[in-house]
């Protein structure tokens, strides 16, 4: 005899609420940093903003020690620290968990960058590839200045404001994942919905080798990771 899963119907599919998250196995992390290389592309972040760093950490005692990379975007928080600082309510965090940044209301005056733990935020200062690239200002970006959904269309950048990684944000209604999971060339991140007992984000996150970075701060990431 089979059994089957039970059916979910049309109805509960609509009441259902994706809570994003993003799992990262640091045994296959290879620490070659085209996540970060990738969520430039996609973002088109200027000089001296990453959404994404790979970070290095020495692990063991001499001799016997290793470098583990630990690739870092934005944590999601459930509790995030810069929403609680920003006096313009321009932070703020989504029903479907991720923390964004509306910037016609963000003055620009970081508080939210002191307040996070984790370094997850940047400071746009105007800087431009003008002198590298040739067509610099001719980029278009989805993530400032165009509807989500559509490629294309003219970037207003936000500068004199904080940046952040949304997830790729713009990238999830139309079903594809964050440009970091996509690009990994060691299938050490997965993207996926934790509201979702059978998603494999869920089932990752509570695996024995599942932690969070700084849990001791109460920020509640969504962001975990496999030793």
């Amino acid at each position: 005899m089979t059994t089957h899963d039970p059916v979910t119907t049309t109805e509960e599919e609509s009441e259902h609420t994706p809570k994003w998250g993003m799992v990262i196995d640091l045994q296959k992390c290879v620490g070659c940093d085209s996540c970060t290389v990738a969520c430039k592309a996609e973002n088109r972040t200027p000089p001296g903003v990453s959404y994404n760093v790979v970070l290095e950490e020495e692990v063991g005692t001499f001799p016997n020690v290793r470098r583990m990379n630990i690739p870092r975007p934005c944590m999601q928080c459930d509790d995030p620290p810069c929403v609680l600082v920003c006096p313009a309510n321009a932070t703020y965090k989504g029903d479907d968990g991720v923390v964004v940044i509306n910037k016609d209301r963000c003055i620009g005056c970081r508080y939210c960058i002191t307040a996070c733990p984790y370094g997850a935020r940047s400071f746009d200062f105007g800087e431009t590839y003008e002198d590298e690239m040739v067509g610099f200002n001719e980029l278009q970006v989805n993530e400032w200045g165009t509807e989500f959904g559509e490629r294309g269309g003219p970037w207003s950048p936000p500068v004199g404001q904080v940046r952040k990684c949304t997830f790729c944000a713009h990238r999830i209604p139309r079903g594809e994942e964050p440009a970091c999971v996509e690009t990994c060339i060691g299938d050490a991140r997965y993207f996926g919905d934790l509201n979702d007992p059978n998603s494999v984000v869920t089932k990752f996150a509570s695996d024995p080798r599942a932690f969070r970075l700084k849990e001791e701060a109460g920020t509640n990431p969504s962001v975990y990771y496999l030793r």
